[in-house]
């Protein structure tokens, strides 16, 4: 749990419980429309409610959330920020690595002193910061913890408890294969989604921080057995995937649980919200995945990272006003309100989640975390060394051997990162 172990201790008080519209003059005069782009259409509903008391307290300045489709975000983005009228003033930004183009573009106001950030953790702020300049370019909005998600009617109907041990969670695999019910709903599409699988179900054969550590340092790479292994154990769960899971989409993976057709979900929690939103009956349990065999970490673990920030554009037209609104995301107001509605652990000190699901969540990255290495630590080149995994598994759930995949892992990450040393 090396990056965010001290995130957790601030994280203390527990919550009670879209076209761009042109704005007229500066807040000295009119009302100014400020437009948020993100890549969350399902939140649309949720920001409504939590702009609304920062509208009531900034009676001149009203917010239009403007929703994007997550897989065309990155690509529209840096249009939108360089539009001449029309753009949007705050922006949704991916953490880590993905900001610094943006950063170097000059397309993003830096926040320094601007923003009250003094109480936070470094380590949160370290995920929209700029890899050269070290300056802050947005606030971060929630932390993110990876685990098995799983359908509490269907397990209870197949008399099957969370697993404690892989001999379990194998079982449980094929006494629902059996019984029709697809195990594990993911996407093979998407080389993100098979990414959090391979966290979820490998670091504990890789070794979690232990190796990533030695990999920032340069002692190991991707090639080394216990790396490749941690790749073997996720494509070997492919009998228990979809069928055809290649071809199946993100939003197919989630339609499949949420729909009951599949008993269990490796993922974060964000899914949590929207998964109980679209069906408000689902009775959600988790279970963090256990140890692997041959696994270098003899207890479970719950990986997690930070998501991403709010940054100002530098060229929106009402800077002053879009700066106001990047005080009050810092604020707990605000991470009361995106917690409580959206269902999410907000990054600002002093909140935890109210949803019991996701404090337990919180609670197991607390105990026994660890960092999601390759969206912190190997997230800030091209390729994204999660995306890279991700076309390794790609490769291996076509038949490329583990070995092969991690030499491919190491290409790729290796084209771009070099080791600290030592």
């Amino acid at each position: 749990m090396r990056k965010f172990c001290t995130v957790i201790a601030a994280l203390s008080v527990v919550i009670a419980a879209p076209a761009c519209a042109p704005s007229t003059k500066s807040s000295g005069g009119d009302k100014v429309t400020l437009t948020v782009l993100s890549w969350r259409p399902e939140d649309t509903a949720g920001y409504a409610k939590i702009f609304a008391p920062f509208e009531k307290s900034h009676p001149k300045i009203k917010v239009k959330f403007k929703p994007i489709k997550n897989t065309e975000y990155l690509t529209v983005l840096p249009t939108e920020l360089q539009k001449s009228q029309g753009g949007p003033d705050i922006v949704q930004l991916k953490p880590y690595g993905p900001i610094q183009s943006l950063i170097t573009g000059g397309n993003l106001t830096p926040l320094d002193g601007q923003v009250d950030v003094g109480n936070w953790d470094p380590n949160v702020l370290q995920a929209a910061r700029g890899k050269q300049d070290g300056k802050l370019y947005g606030v971060p909005y929630a932390l993110q913890t990876l685990q098995v998600l799983y359908n509490k009617k269907i397990f209870a109907e197949q008399q099957i408890q969370p697993p404690s041990t892989w001999a379990d969670f194998i079982a449980a695999c094929d006494k629902l294969k059996k019984a029709g019910i697809t195990p594990l709903s993911t996407s093979g599409l998407q080389p993100w989604v098979l990414a959090i699988d391979h966290q979820i179900f490998g670091a504990t054969r890789y070794g979690g921080d232990d190796f990533a550590k030695a990999a920032v340092a340069g002692t190991k790479n991707f090639t080394d057995p216990d790396y490749t292994a941690s790749l073997d154990v996720t494509a070997k769960l492919k009998p228990y995937y979809p069928d055809k899971v290649a071809a199946v989409d993100y939003p197919d993976a989630q339609t499949l649980f949420t729909s009951g057709k599949a008993a269990m979900y490796p993922g974060g929690s964000y899914e949590v919200g929207p998964f109980t939103q679209t069906n408000p009956d689902l009775q959600i349990g988790f279970f963090d995945a256990p140890p692997a065999p041959g696994a270098k970490v003899d207890h479970a673990l719950t990986s997690g990272y930070v998501d991403g920030s709010y940054g100002v554009n530098a060229h929106s037209q009402h800077k002053a006003e879009a700066i106001e609104l990047a005080k009050w995301m810092a604020t707990p107001e605000f991470g009361r309100l995106y917690a409580s509605t959206l269902k999410q652990i907000s990054a600002v000190p002093g909140v935890t989640p109210g949803d019991p699901l996701l404090a337990q969540s919180l609670q197991n990255y607390k105990t026994h975390g660890a960092t999601y290495m390759m969206v912190v630590d190997f997230g800030y080149g091209n390729p994204l060394g999660r995306d890279q995994e991700g076309g390794a598994l790609q490769k291996m759930l076509g038949g490329t051997s583990a070995a092969d995949a991690g030499k491919f892992v190491q290409k790729g990450v290796s084209a771009w990162f070099k080791p600290s040393g030592g």
